[in-house]
């Protein structure tokens, strides 16, 4: 694990089966993370592991976590765009875009307290990191779109858009997936809005 200096934190680097010590600390930090605005995802352990079994199939995905001690508090995830699920890999397909090509970049997630100290910038550059040894050509990750005046966006919600547009990621809204989940205040899945962003490397 790399020392992350003044903050006592350290990075450690996980690809593929490598995953699974932490799967269970990893799963609670994305229900955690993501009931927050603008997911507001209403999520479960089991679920959780489900989902990251995808991550232990895939030899070569990636996964950065962030310990603060033998705590988990952050975590970023990525893995060719191919091994992604079909409601992600269908827009490039209709737009005739060579999936292969691209290293999805799928999440990262990082309690509140450790935010504002350059782990955002680490985990992009991480995973940057891995496509481009792998040989890919594209970086993409997806956002959810949500409603200016939603009900639930905080007073001093900051959208991260410009933070991307500085690491070189472009919107791309012909590059549109749909995908479903309950959120905090629904009753049963529905679809959301997710646009693509990308960036050649």
């Amino acid at each position: 694990m790399a020392e992350l200096p003044r903050e006592g934190l350290t990075v450690q680097i996980l690809t593929g089966p490598g995953l699974a010590v932490a799967v269970p600390e990893l799963s609670r930090l994305r229900v955690t993370v993501f009931r927050e605005f603008p997911y507001l995802y209403v999520g479960n352990a089991d679920y959780e592991a489900r989902y990251l079994q995808s991550y232990l199939n895939t030899p070569d995905s990636l996964v950065v976590l962030v310990r603060d001690g033998e705590a988990v508090v952050g975590a970023s995830s990525s893995m060719p765009l191919q091994a992604e699920q079909a409601e992600l890999k269908a827009p490039w397909k209709a737009a005739g875009i060579d999936i292969n090509r691209v290293w999805y970049l799928a999440e990262s997630v990082l309690l509140p307290a450790y935010r504002g100290r350059g782990l955002g910038v680490r985990f992009f550059e991480e995973r940057e990191r891995r496509g481009r040894e792998l040989g890919f050509k594209v970086t993409s990750f997806c956002a959810v779109e949500r409603a200016a005046d939603h009900p639930s966006r905080p007073a001093d919600d900051v959208p991260l858009d410009e933070f991307w547009g500085r690491r070189g990621y472009t919107k791309r809204p012909e590059l549109v997936a749909q995908l479903s989940w309950q959120d905090l205040d629904e009753e049963g899945e529905s679809p959301k809005r997710m646009v693509f962003w990308t960036k050649d490397i």
